[in-house]
């Protein structure tokens, strides 16, 4: 199904996930900026979450991306294990979560990616792989057009980030070009995932109850349902398929930088009943963009509520919540600049 052939389907009109049609948009159309960022404010504002329909991330690509997740997941234990970025089933616990107390590991494992840098890029040569990279990949050998297609994939889910830009910017209330500049290099990291099919323990998921760190989360939408989100009234929500679809999602930067206007709702993922593969995509600013509240979030009855903070230094805190709070010294608050722990 190509994304011209992407309609709104009736049985959705009244779910409470909106569907934002991103086809005029995208396309140029006289009024279509304002029209959709009127649209989008209002998801972002009530709900937190949006599917995105003729989006332009060529649905071909995606089906042959999840493809290749099922190609690296079939490898043998002894060969995933192999790479420093992979991360084996039952090894992580969100613990630092304020959605749900997590006790139970994750069921899933996962491969994370993040953006291609030159080897004189300052945080390559900081050696901070985790956000930097260099990124481990699988032998060429063993996988022949992974990475390539991988990347392909990756950069056009990047442009579809840098697309996006714009109409945050309006449904915020400040000028189109407001974040021209600070995402010349994004800091976006992927998490590659393979949920199987099994059943968990009480309390336990394919990924516990949580809430996103960065600015916006892309996930194209499976056939296999597991992905549920939290509505304001506490009940837990099913996303839906729509064929084609990208889920979005706020993170907890932007609703930082919102002063909490745009919400990071809370999520989960049940086991699946068959094997199911995501790719999410979390896309966020450059290293050292600060998240001073916006001109439009604050006023007198409604002053700022949160310290200014860089994006590395709030991603580097959240990542390192979870292995504080196991040991007690967790932080209630990230480092402000003068306190970042980054200087290059």
């Amino acid at each position: 199904m190509s994304n011209a052939e992407i309609v709104i389907p009736e049985e959705f009109a009244d779910e409470e996930i909106p569907i934002l049609d991103f086809g005029p948009y995208l396309a140029g159309e006289d009024g279509a900026l304002e029209e959709l960022a009127a649209e989008l404010r209002h998801a972002q504002e009530n709900v937190g979450f949006y599917f995105a329909i003729n989006h332009n991330v060529p649905h071909p690509l995606i089906e042959r991306t999840h493809k290749n997740l099922i190609r690296f997941f079939d490898l043998p234990d002894t060969e995933k294990r192999k790479h420093e970025n992979y991360v084996p089933p039952g090894s992580t616990i969100y613990v630092s979560s304020t959605v749900n107390e997590n006790t139970k590991p994750d069921l899933n494992e996962m491969l994370r990616i993040v953006r291609e840098r030159p080897a004189d890029h300052p945080g390559v040569e900081a050696n901070l792989i985790p956000y930097f990279g260099p990124n481990q990949w699988p032998d060429e050998a063993l996988l022949p057009g992974w990475k390539a297609e991988m990347l392909e994939y990756y950069g056009e889910m990047e442009t579809l980030g840098h697309a996006l830009l714009p109409l945050y910017a309006r449904a915020l209330d400040l000028p189109a070009d407001y974040f021209d500049g600070l995402f010349d290099d994004p800091l976006w990291t992927t998490r590659n995932q393979h949920y199987p099919a099994v059943d968990g323990e009480e309390n336990q998921f394919g990924i516990a109850p949580h809430r996103d760190h960065g600015f916006i989360t892309l996930l194209p939408v499976t056939d296999t349902p597991g992905l549920q989100i939290q509505t304001q009234s506490g009940r837990w929500l099913p996303a839906n398929t729509i064929e084609g679809a990208i889920i979005v999602n706020t993170g907890e930067f932007l609703n930082r930088w919102t002063n909490g206007r745009f919400m990071a709702t809370p999520h989960r993922v049940i086991p699946p009943k068959k094997d199911r593969y995501s790719l999410a995509f979390f896309f966020s600013p450059s290293w050292d963009t600060l998240a001073d509240p916006m001109p439009t979030c604050v006023s007198p009855d409604n002053p700022p509520k949160y310290k200014p903070v860089r994006f590395l230094d709030y991603r580097d805190w959240y990542v390192n919540q979870n292995y504080l709070d196991e040991i007690g010294k967790s932080q209630p608050e990230p480092p402000t600049p003068e306190e970042s722990r980054f200087d290059f």
